[in-house]
């Protein structure tokens, strides 16, 4: 696919400052003599039915992958006795799934530019659906985490792919209403996963959760496969290896340094050497990627071009799902284990008492959109971060006794909130952008989600270790929980700085 990919080549006039400006403004800038005509620069005035199938198709996909990414969480108990491994390495097979999203999805501008849309959504659902069937199969743990590496690889490139191609084909002023609609997949996905494998495990073994999953993830490789359209056309691009090299050490560097810190090993206090030496290694690598990135944007194409971040909104509306992702991710893991470990429900259970808060996210997905096109950000992602900050702290005051009515509700609440932050931040980040910077900026966005989301399992599954070895499960619970609020005061923060942006409002004029 090449939506708006095809405007990133080398030479193209969007890549200058001043075409930037254009860009923006809905206007197209002139190419030098000898160049190839730019595609159009601006969204369609209207969606076409064209438009809605190729939608709807990568929609399909997206909800099954993003369904697979949660159905783990319930299963994990099981599959510590199962397998017989110990809980830090059976979170492997949710942050290592995290962990690949985070290093494939930055090389998907250069595989949105080299291939067409159909070629794409073959090469996401094809290895979706090899690691789905790995899994399934898998004898040990493993192959299974090879297996969940697959299935990521995948996953990394549907996200940006759906994102791009909305900004490429949905007109600015109706953006909020369909990425509210999107919400709805994205939203009840993961609100299933748990449930659908609570009620899996409750009758069968752990592989029906891939069995189940396979024969979905094959339906939508089929229907891509007859209906997507391509849409733009394919360029050929450099491609910088080690660029992709050294996300590995700074994103897995900084992770497994905070699986560490606290003590990973027998419940010693403090960081200890490797988690240091681990952080420092992903400090410095991180460090190096941006310089490559800044570079390459001088010379050739970077891997993710950074001049996203010329926007403001878009690095305001990045650092607020940062933080939420990193507060999310936590209480993802950390509720079905204080379900099942501290209060006793089975896996079944579990499910249940997590599903209307993703239903409740979800159902509200087309009118917080709506509303969005109507009154902007700030008071939605306002009182977003509000709603999330108070659950998570309620949620510190949890206890062995705690009415699992009262846990269900705060989770709803948690919901609510996270639902009246993400649809504004995505669409209040990426609606300034030109066409030529959508990839890039959908990649960055997804990159720095995924990173976040290890980051914040990693960081507050340790703090949830070393204080119940001290102090007990649900002290442990607990300090988690609060660590998780306390970060979620800077989306508040974020929340107050949000805008309608001025390059969404002149590219809707535009229209």
């Amino acid at each position: 696919m090449s939506t708006d990919v095809s405007l990133n080549a080398p030479g193209d006039p969007a890549q200058g400052p001043g075409a930037q400006t254009q860009a923006v403004a809905g206007t197209a800038a002139t190419p030098p003599p000898g160049a190839r005509p730019a595609a159009p620069r601006t969204a369609p005035a209207v969606i076409t039915r064209q438009s809605v199938t190729v939608i709807v198709t990568l929609l399909v996909a997206t909800f099954v992958v993003i369904l697979n990414e949660t159905i783990m969480n319930v299963a994990l108990q099981r599959l510590m006795v199962d397998l017989r491994v110990d809980a830090p390495t059976v979170q492997w097979l949710s942050t290592g799934f995290m962990l690949t999203m985070a290093v494939v999805i930055p090389t998907t501008g250069f595989i949105l530019q080299r291939l067409s849309t159909r070629a794409v959504f073959m090469l996401a659902m094809g290895l979706f659906s090899g690691g789905t069937l790995l899994a399934a199969l898998a004898p040990g743990f493993g192959i299974l985490l090879l297996a969940r590496i697959i299935q990521a690889s995948g996953t990394a490139i549907m996200l940006p792919l759906l994102m791009t191609t909305i900004l490429t084909l949905v007109p600015v002023s109706r953006r909020g209403a369909v990425m509210g609609n999107v919400s709805i997949a994205i939203s009840v996905a993961p609100a299933m996963g748990p449930t659908v494998s609570g009620l899996i495990l409750e009758h069968f073994s752990w592989r029906f959760m891939f069995v189940f999953v396979l024969p979905i993830a094959l339906a939508a490789f089929a229907i891509g496969a007859k209906y997507l359209t391509n849409i733009g056309e394919s360029e050929k691009t450099r491609f910088d290896a080690l660029s992709v090299l050294l996300t590995v050490p700074a994103f897995g560097g900084l992770v497994y340094g905070l699986s560490q810190i606290g003590g990973g090993h027998g419940g010693q206090a403090g960081p200890g050497a490797p988690a240091l030496l681990a952080l420092a290694v992903g400090v410095v690598a991180m460090l190096a990627f941006v310089l490559r990135q800044l570079r390459l944007q001088k010379s050739a194409a970077p891997l993710l071009d950074l001049r996203a971040f010329n926007f403001r909104m878009f690095t305001v509306s990045v650092l607020l799902l940062v933080v939420a992702m990193i507060a999310l991710f936590g209480a993802v893991i950390l509720l079905p284990l204080y379900l099942q470990e501290i209060r006793g429900l089975k896996s079944l259970e579990t499910g249940l008492a997590l599903l209307p808060g993703g239903l409740a996210m979800g159902l509200l997905g087309p009118f917080i959109g709506r509303l969005f096109d109507k009154v902007g950000p700030l008071p939605l992602t306002v009182t977003g971060s509000a709603l999330m900050v108070v659950s998570l702290w309620q949620f510190s005051l949890l206890d062995a006794a705690t009415p699992v009515g009262w846990i269900v509700a705060l989770h709803v609440a948690l919901s609510l909130g996270l639902a009246l932050l993400f649809t504004p931040a995505f669409t209040t980040g990426l609606n300034p952008l030109p066409p030529h910077l959508y990839s890039h900026g959908s990649a960055i966005m997804s990159t720095l989600q995924q990173v976040a989301g290890a980051a914040g399992t990693a960081l507050l599954v340790s703090i949830y270790a070393v204080v119940s070895a001290a102090g007990g499960m649900v002290a442990g619970m607990q300090a988690a929980f609060l660590t998780a609020a306390v970060i979620a005061l800077a989306a508040v923060v974020l929340s107050a700085m949000m805008r309608k942006a001025a390059g969404a409002e002149r590219a809707g004029a535009a229209h």
